[in-house]
């Protein structure tokens, strides 16, 4: 099957499942606090919650440039499987711990885990399609994050329908079997020795790849649209559901699905506009997939504005529409925009590295909107990101000019 001419759309549908079980088992932790905390009682208070997001993020952060270096040198089928099956399995632990000092440790190993996945298998991805297809396959695998962020969103409605240990038992066993079927049929493609060395003559040391891209200073600029935009991006994954319920009066089952449906959704739709768009306008402009990345930034400024004030279900659907559909046609040009300044010898690295401080972006925001939700400030704080954005979309368009569509 591997040398069908399919076979590159059969990987984007296998990491798709993967990439949906890594933001559903780390998402569904965001709506089921009020569950938890009947027998948790630290989660009572929002710094605790705050601090069982931020570890994963913190520890997710700090391994991503590492995975990324593992996965430009070993078999990323093999990465990915082990990954997945670590993951999983602390997930169906989750449903055993009794403490939040064993849910703490676990978020942490989770966030070990989880980081060994995504620069994997976007390079995989970016290696298997290239030019036309790129940004389009890149998005639809970024689908697979907001389907899995989606039903993370129904993680209260199916612990409310049985028990929170349940829900974490049977989704860690669902990412237990998925193991095995990539195990079957997932392969990763054949890279050619100049391929797994930072020169042709050097050995693959880590130190020369950092140097690579340190002193590339496009590489600069997207780190810090990236971060920044990671603000925004995270703060929804992590406290959407808790402003939705805040902001409309209304229970954590039906404010979570709400807000995570209707990110995914128009996630999904940002993704398709975006990578369409942006495959086709790089072949008439090198510029095409940057400009369509900061239009899609340029959607989440004022819906992060309406989001933050907005008491109503229509006002608060509506924003999260225009921030999803923004926000899609952003991340699905992320790599490919990666692909034109950053060799393909160093892109799962420098994905990695791009993971970290938009992690850390996330960690630091993830804390600060807790303490603001204990305030009754948590609305604030989402209108304020979008000032950030205005500054880094103009950053974007200055000083990102590619050369070519594909550094080899």
């Amino acid at each position: 099957m591997k040398n069908k001419s399919f076979y590159p759309w059969v990987v984007v549908a296998l990491l798709w499942g993967v990439a949906l079980l890594n933001y559903m088992d780390r998402q569904m932790l965001s709506t089921m606090r009020d569950a938890m905390q009947m027998d948790i009682t630290e989660l009572q208070e929002g710094k605790y919650f705050g601090y069982l997001m931020a570890i994963f993020l913190w520890i997710y952060g700090l391994m991503s440039p590492i995975s990324g270096f593992i996965a430009d040198r070993l078999n990323r089928k093999w990465l990915i499987v082990g990954s997945l099956f670590v993951w999983s399995s602390v997930t169906y632990l989750m449903g055993v711990a009794t403490t939040f000092t064993q849910v703490f440790w676990l978020r942490a190993l989770m966030g070990v885990s989880e980081a060994l996945y995504l620069p994997a298998g976007l390079a995989l991805i970016a290696d298997y399609h290239e030019g036309r297809s790129r940004s389009l396959a890149v998005g639809l695998h970024m689908t697979g994050l907001y389907t899995g962020q989606a039903i993370g969103g129904f993680g209260a409605t199916v612990a409310a329908a049985s028990s929170w240990h349940t829900t974490f038992h049977w989704f860690g066993i669902i990412g237990i079997a998925y193991a095995v079927v990539l195990m079957i049929f997932l392969r990763d493609i054949r890279r050619s020795p100049e391929l797994l060395k930072s020169n042709p003559t050097d050995t693959p040391r880590q130190g020369n790849v950092f140097k690579a891209l340190v002193k590339n200073g496009a590489f600069w600029v997207i780190l810090l649209y990236f971060a920044a935009s990671s603000l925004p991006g995270w703060a929804t994954k992590n406290w959407l559901p808790t402003l939705f319920a805040s902001n409309l009066d209304m229970g954590m089952d039906k404010a979570g699905p709400l807000a995570t449906i209707t990110i995914a959704v128009s996630s999904f739709l940002g993704v398709l506009i975006g990578g369409t768009l942006s495959d086709r306008w790089v072949r008439r402009n090198l510029r095409g997939r940057v400009y369509t990345s900061a239009i899609g930034l340029g959607l989440t400024i004022p819906s992060l504005y309406l989001l933050g004030f907005g008491h109503t279900v229509v006002a608060l659907a509506g924003a999260g529409m225009i921030f999803g559909i923004g926000f899609g046609m952003f991340d699905t040009n992320n790599m490919p925009i990666l692909c034109q300044f950053v060799s393909a010898r160093h892109r799962a690295t420098a994905y990695g590295v791009m993971n970290m401080v938009g992690v850390f972006a996330g960690a630091a925001i993830t804390n600060v909107l807790g303490s603001w939700s204990d305030n009754n400030n948590l609305g604030l704080g989402f209108a304020m990101l979008s000032v950030v954005i205005a500054l880094v979309v103009v950053a974007q368009l200055v000083f990102l000019r590619p050369k070519t569509d594909n550094m080899v």
